[in-house]
C-alpha cells in the first residue's frame, strides 16, 4: 500500500491512499504555476481548508460545488463558502481538538498559530486557523501545518505521532507584492524553525511547503532538517509544484520517493 502526496503549489496538496482522497488548500486558478485546473481534480472524499487567506481558501468553493465533496474548515471559512454557494450539508466547521469523521476520513484539527481573515458580503471576517492531522492509510499519518508559526509541538508529536509533516519554511515570492509598507522577510516559519518543528513532531518524512518556485530557503530547510534530526532516519523533501511524494508503508520499513 502507499500514500501519495501531490504538491499543487503554496500549501495545496492532494493526498490519496487506500482509504480515501483528501484535498487541502487548493489554490489553483489564481496560481501562476498551477499544475492543473480545479476542474481537472478527481472528486475528493473530503476537502480541508486551513484558513481564509486567498492562497489557501483558493478554489475550494468551486471544487465543493462541482464535486459535492464535504469541507472541513473553521467557522469563518464556513460562512465564506456558504456565501459562495456551498450547501450547508457539505460543510463541517470545527476547531482545535474537535475530531470529526467526514467523507469516511477521520480529521483531527490541532493548534495553528496564525490568523484567518477573509471577506463576507464585502466585510472583513476573522476566525481561527487550523492545522490538520489525518490518515488515508493505516500507519501513515499526515500533519499539515496550516501556516502556523513555531511553538512547542512536542505534545502533538507525543500524542499523535504523525509520520509525514508538511511544514512551511518560506514564502511564495510570486505573491508577495502586496503594496503594504516595508517587505516580508520570512514565512510563518523560517527554514530552521520548520526543521525544529519536524524534530518536535518526530515525523519520518519532512516536506517543505508554502512556495511555488525554488528559493534558497528550500536548500536551507533540507540542510537544517538533516542537522536537527536526532533519529538519523528523517527524510527531508522539497518537491517541485506538480511532483508527488510517494510513501510506501512496506513490511521492511517506510519507503519514500518523489515522482512527476
Amino acid at each position: 500500500m502507499s500514500t501519495t502526496i501531490r504538491f499543487l503549489g503554496v500549501a495545496g496538496y492532494e493526498v490519496v491512499g487506500p482509504t480515501g482522497r483528501v484535498l487541502i488548500d487548493p489554490f489553483l486558478s489564481q496560481s501562476p504555476l498551477a499544475p492543473c485546473a480545479p476542474a481537472e481534480l478527481e472528486p475528493p472524499d473530503v476537502l480541508l481548508v486551513t484558513h481564509a487567506a486567498y492562497d489557501h481558501l483558493g478554489d475550494a468553493a468551486e471544487i465543493a460545488v462541482r464535486t459535492g465533496a464535504p469541507v472541513v474548515c473553521g467557522g469563518d471559512v464556513r460562512l465564506i463558502l456558504r456565501e459562495r454557494g456551498v450547501p450547508d450539508e457539505q460543510l463541517r466547521a470545527t476547531i482545535w481538538g474537535v475530531v470529526v469523521k467526514v467523507g469516511g476520513v477521520v480529521v483531527r484539527p490541532v493548534e495553528c498559530r496564525h490568523w484567518s481573515m477573509g471577506t463576507l458580503d464585502g466585510r472583513p471576517v476573522t476566525g481561527t486557523p487550523l492545522a490538520f492531522i489525518f490518515e488515508v492509510e493505516p500507519g501513515v499519518s499526515v500533519y499539515h501545518y496550516g501556516d502556523t508559526a513555531i511553538f512547542d509541538m512536542r505534545l502533538l508529536g507525543e500524542l499523535y505521532r504523525p509520520t509525514v509533516g508538511i511544514l512551511g519554511c518560506t514564502n511564495p515570492v510570486e505573491l508577495l507584492d502586496d503594496g503594504e509598507a516595508g517587505e516580508i522577510l520570512t514565512g510563518e516559519m523560517d527554514p530552521d524553525e520548520a526543521a525544529l518543528a519536524a524534530e518536535m513532531l518526530g515525523v519520518r518524512v519532512a516536506i517543505a511547503s508554502h512556495y511555488l518556485s525554488w528559493t534558497e530557503d528550500l536548500d536551507s530547510f533540507l540542510d537544517r532538517a538533516a542537522a536537527r534530526d536526532t533519529s538519523g532516519t528523517r527524510i527531508p523533501l522539497a518537491p517541485r509544484v506538480g511532483e508527488t511524494v510517494v510513501v510506501d508503508a512496506a513490511p521492511d520499513g517506510l519507503q519514500v520517493h518523489v515522482a512527476r
